[in-house]
């Protein structure tokens, strides 16, 4: 079926979905990467809030910043509990650090809403050298679902089949780019022609000629990735009770782009007639998370609270099984011992 309201779009506000979805949170465990103030993350976090979760968990890298949204919710919802995580997405030690704390906080999560992200116009590497966007954006929330895995299935055991969800914020910028499995890292190797941007890609993202690494196309790449990651979660979790969905938030003006120089900032600006505030920028978020029309899948990517079409590259089934497996590689096969997901 269809979202449960035709009639949001991009106007609608992310306090109106999880208001109209309440018995989808209230007694919830919510889980939440990349919160910080003024932010997508945050505004996210008050539409749980406001509808009575049993505890909601904050991720994010900066304890200040997560202590301050953790006050502005306690201030307003008092009755809520709201627990902080570090988490930085570009070490691999730290995600798994922060996947024991949270083991710990709890043994069911219902809903995990993968909302961090990075865009940078300069080549910069995570730790275990992988490409900043690709590492931050997809392989080090791969690495946290799958390690996550043991209590969003535990939570999958008493709720409505496909209620138990993992949401993946992307980006309408994945069209730009399918994965690079011959060079995601920037390295220079040959690509093929299925693997390199469209022939029509706008002028402004094509970056200067000579330069192996280009930012938008890297972040392309990783906004792809997040879609396949939902394809390929939905195949293997479905059967448990557990669906994943990606969505376009919509374009909303955020520290996201605080790495882009003037020129980048210049392109972003260009991208979208209409700019959103943090909580329409939430909205979509909350119909992925919690509309009941969606527990049984029938397409992978919203955008202004609606289904949406992807680019092709970011549905085929078997580009999905293939990024899971270098995700796996990437991401180090040890997971094996968390989840029979892995190897299937």
């Amino acid at each position: 079926m269809p979202p449960t309201r035709p009639e949001w779009n991009q106007e609608t506000g992310g306090l109106e979905v999880a208001k109209a979805f309440n018995e989808r949170v209230k007694g919830k465990t919510v889980l939440i990467t990349g919160v910080s103030p003024e932010s997508i993350g945050s505004s996210t976090a008050i539409a749980i809030a406001s509808q009575g979760p049993k505890l909601l968990i904050l991720a994010s890298r900066t304890q200040t910043k997560l202590e301050e949204v953790r006050d502005t919710i306690k201030n307003a919802f008092p009755d809520v509990s709201v627990r902080t995580v570090l988490l930085d997405l570009m070490s691999q030690e730290a995600i798994r650090k922060a996947a024991t704390e949270i083991a710990q906080l709890t043994d069911k999560l219902d809903i995990l809403i993968n909302n961090a992200g990075a865009m940078t116009s300069t080549l910069q590497h995570a730790v275990g050298f992988i490409e900043a966007q690709f590492a931050t954006n997809h392989i080090g929330h791969f690495l946290l679902t799958i390690l996550l895995l043991p209590q969003l299935r535990e939570a999958a055991r008493s709720n409505p089949p496909g209620a138990t969800r993992v949401v993946n914020l992307t980006s309408l910028g994945h069209r730009l780019s399918p994965i690079r499995f011959s060079d995601y890292n920037f390295s220079g190797n040959p690509i093929p022609d299925e693997e390199k941007p469209p022939a029509d890609m706008p002028e402004m993202f094509k970056g200067k000629e000579g330069e192996v690494y280009n930012g938008y196309v890297a972040y392309a790449q990783s906004k792809t990735a997040n879609i396949l990651f939902s394809v390929e979660l939905t195949r293997r979790l479905e059967k448990d009770g557990i669906v994943s969905y990606a969505v376009h938030p919509g374009s909303i003006w955020t520290a996201l782009s605080r790495d882009l120089d003037a020129d980048g900032e210049a392109a972003m600006r260009k991208t979208s007639p209409f700019w959103k505030n943090h909580d329409q920028g939430a909205a979509t978020t909350m119909v992925a998370a919690l509309d009941p029309n969606l527990d049984k899948p029938e397409g992978v990517l919203l955008h202004n609270c609606q289904y949406w079409n992807p680019a092709p590259h970011a549905t085929d089934p078997e580009t999905a099984m293939r990024l899971w497996a270098l995700s796996g590689k990437l991401a180090g096969w040890s997971i094996r011992l968390h989840t029979a997901v892995a190897d299937k």
